[in-house]
């Protein structure tokens, strides 16, 4: 690009007037890092809202689709807390030319003054999250109250040394006093607007959101951002970031005229690629230089996140904690996909395919939502989103070698079974823990490998994937593309062996990091490079994660 974004923010010069919101893609260090590396544009770096203590927000689904690029959200300022989120931000190095934007809240006047004090020396500047619709106790409820969001303000600009943005709900009778209640507490510049609402959305009769409301954003809160933008433009003079709807160049020139000078670019990025964001916010760059409006053609405003009613048929326990799911029919998800599994009242979690059709899937007792998933009765009616992810299409000629442990069976079966040409190394502690072996014989070679000894090989699945490449000669090594997935000890110690015989770009790894909303907003599944699993993977080459540990050593 040849155009200069290059603004100044609150005395800092930074490369771009762009913001990804507080709560919106990046949400862990790794992504913030990501983003730094490849997304000038973004000039302001605003973190998740962080709070004294940690806390575990609600439940999934946390995020839903209501109209195209429509959304609403119940995510329940999910944080680290305090304490552990400036140790995270101790190792971030944030370039001369951003401006990192630390997000808090609090349920007292004395907590945001705490975790103010706590995070500040880590921040170029403070945000007050003072506008929350759905956290009981924090947020809006303070938001709304002139005199408190006053008090707030003063309190933290007086116990910090680094500028204060208190961040505006447009859930008020009179937000222009609002904003000036926080100019009177000594507020540096202000944030408009966060979610609105907060609102309800239900499929198949029943509320979606764990927590049942939850705060609207998207396109269809743009007039909403706009009206709150220029009634503070109106009423105070300080720096104004707006946020709310932008998806174009047209949007950033409508809050540009109604007064803001920073522009926030949030649920627009649903369902974009690490790749496709960095493509994305280029394009963002050279409308705005040329007066054009394409950026928004990149926008998924078709990202179906809508459910499909499924009936369980069978519930075959494996052992105790591992049972196979059979649903009534077949469902459409191409190898390497992974869909969403809902049952109201209980939660909702990501699961591959252990087969299409029928759709049947496989569950490990490791939660709340599994456990109760080992005993659901059969005949129950759940619901299924999905496909998400980036499906896996070896190219014609290669060999296949996937390597499973625990439910990574069910991500690399499909594969196998449709492709052909492949060996499959599946690893237990035991062999009643192994399942799907006639199939995978079927479909493969199939090599086992058990922690005891009790079937196969013994000892684990890596020492007999070590000993099958040291027995394969150069060209058929370099024929191979490896599929990994399973627990991320595991996942890690096959690459380990895979990169002894076999060159990075050979090599695919799945590895679950808790995937929430499936679509990258949320940033939960954040890989050590700053990889979104739920967008770039679930598959995620591991040519990528080494030119990413190669530039942090040259960095170190």
């Amino acid at each position: 690009m040849t155009t200069d974004l290059t603004t100044e923010f609150l005395g800092k010069a930074i490369s771009g007037p762009f913001t990804i919101p507080s709560g919106i893609v990046a949400t862990a260090v790794p992504i913030i890092e990501y983003v730094f590396r490849h997304i000038a544009q973004v000039g302001v770096m605003t973190t998740k809202s962080i709070g004294l203590e940690p806390r575990l927000g609600y439940r999934e689904p946390v995020l839903s689709q209501y109209a195209p690029g429509c959304f609403v959200n119940a995510v329940g300022l999910t944080n680290p807390g305090a304490e552990a989120s400036a140790r995270l931000f101790e190792a971030l190095d944030v370039p001369a030319d951003r401006f990192l934007l630390v997000s808090i809240f609090g349920g007292s006047v004395e907590e945001f003054v705490t975790v103010a004090q706590m995070l500040a020396p880590h921040a170029d500047g403070i945000e007050l999250n003072l506008s929350c619709p759905h956290a009981k106790g924090y947020g809006m409820a303070m938001g709304q109250d002139p005199q408190l969001v006053q008090e707030i303000t003063a309190a933290v600009k007086a116990a910090v040394d680094v500028p204060v943005v208190p961040k505006l709900t447009p859930n008020a009778e009179d937000i222009g006093a609002i904003a000036k209640a926080a100019v009177a507490g000594g507020a540096d510049a202000l944030c408009a607007i966060n979610t609105v609402g907060p609102g309800y959305h239900s499929a198949h009769g029943k509320p979606v959101l764990s927590n049942e409301l939850g705060g609207m954003s998207g396109k269809g809160v743009l007039p909403i951002g706009l009206k709150c933008v220029r009634e503070i433009a109106a009423c105070t003079d300080v720096p104004i970031i707006g946020c709310g709807g932008i998806s174009s160049a047209d949007d950033v020139r409508a809050y540009a005229a109604a007064g803001a000078s920073v522009f926030g670019v949030g649920s627009a990025l649903v369902g974009m690629t690490s790749a496709e964001m960095v493509s994305y916010f280029d394009v963002l760059e050279w409308d705005i230089a040329q007066h054009n409006n394409a950026a928004e053609g990149l926008v998924y405003y078709d990202e179906d996140m809508s459910f499909d009613a499924v009936t369980l048929v069978s519930n075959n326990k494996v052992v105790d904690d591992i049972a196979i799911l059979t649903f009534d029919r077949a469902i459409d998800v191409e190898p390497g996909e992974f869909v969403f599994l809902w049952v109201p009242g209980v939660g909702e979690k990501p699961f591959s395919a252990l087969t299409d059709d029928p759709f049947s899937l496989v569950v490990i007792d490791v939660g709340e939502f599994t456990h109760q998933l080992m005993s659901l009765p059969v005949g129950t009616e759940a619901y299924v989103r999905g496909p998400h992810g980036i499906p896996a299409r070896p190219p014609a000629g290669s060999k296949i070698v996937a390597v499973a442990g625990g439910t990574g069976l069910a991500a690399v079966y499909q594969l196998v079974r449709d492709f052909g040409n492949a060996d499959v190394f599946l690893g237990a502690r035991t062999a009643e823990r192994l399942y799907f072996k006639q199939e995978c014989a079927s479909a493969a070679r199939l090599h086992i490998a058990t922690d005891d000894g009790s079937e196969g090989y013994h000892g684990v699945v890596t020492e007999l994937l070590d000993q099958y490449l040291a027995g394969l000669s150069a060209a058929e090594l370099g024929a191979l593309l490896f599929y990994n997935c399973g627990p991320e000890p595991m996942v890690h110690a096959a690459e380990a062996v895979q990169r002894k015989y076999c060159q990075p770009q050979q090599i695919y790894s799945a590895i679950d990091y808790l995937t929430k909303c499936g679509v990258g907003i949320c940033g939960a599944c954040a890989a050590p490079d700053g990889r979104r699993l739920c967008v770039d993977g679930p598959f995620l080459s591991a040519q990528a994660a080494l030119s990413y540990e190669a530039a942090q050593s040259s960095a170190g």
